[in-house]
């Protein structure tokens, strides 16, 4: 069976703080042709180190669960549902404060509608101003694990935002941004001129249990 049609399981590795540690554990997952999706180090050194791993395993999990508790280093791990699971897919907002309150307002409502129906929807917010701080926000949402779409909230964006939403976009990032001054609407997938709609439609867009599509909009600005 190939691992790649299975879905990754959460592990949460408690070890001795040192030198070394994530090379140890993912040297025994590597043997069990375990496939990390993703990793977080928790805490580190000088602290006992907490390492949360995402892993497609093409075996069971118990025997991987084994090997690692053989380690002198670790202390403790235990089997946890992945962030997929619990938090699902992520929206974040970004911009003005006032706006990006009115945008969460809209997502978090229609989140709470097709969370209950079985989707996992998380709605992340930072208020935040000038083009330079925006641009690199707007560049670090295509890092962030389970973003499948971004909001930009504000009166006037516009210079190195510009550039770095269409950035995102080529990334496979959607992007919404409200009927504002500047260049960035025009860069944007879809352009709303109410706040809290556009957090409405940004959860629409990515949620499995709703039938929006920007793809079959005949127009992009609303």
């Amino acid at each position: 069976m190939e691992s790649i049609d299975k879905e990754p399981i959460g592990l949460v590795v408690h070890a001795i703080g040192k030198t070394g540690v994530l090379h140890q554990l993912s040297g025994v997952i590597a043997r069990h042709e375990g496939d990390i999706t993703s990793v977080e180090i928790l805490e580190n050194w000088p602290k006992p180190a907490r390492t949360y791993f995402e892993v497609v395993l093409p075996g069971e999990a118990a025997l991987l669960l084994a090997d690692l508790r053989q380690l002198p280093i670790v202390q403790h791990v235990e089997q946890v549902n992945t962030l997929q699971q619990i938090y699902g897919k992520r929206i974040i907002i970004m911009g003005g404060g006032a706006q990006v309150g009115q945008v969460a307002i809209g997502a978090v409502s229609e989140a709470d509608r097709h969370n209950i129906r079985g989707e996992h929807i998380s709605v992340d917010t930072i208020p935040l101003v000038g083009e330079h701080k925006l641009a690199d926000a707007v560049r670090a949402v295509a890092r962030l694990p389970r973003a499948k779409a971004l909001v930009l909230a504000g009166a006037l964006m516009g210079g190195e935002i510009e550039t770095a939403v269409r950035e995102v976009r080529q990334a496979g990032l959607l992007v919404i941004s409200l009927n504002m001054a500047g260049s960035v609407p025009d860069a944007a997938d879809l352009v709303v001129s109410d706040p809290v709609q556009a957090g409405v439609m940004a959860v629409m867009a990515v949620a499995d249990t709703a039938k929006f599509n920007i793809e079959r909009l005949k127009r992009r600005v609303f």
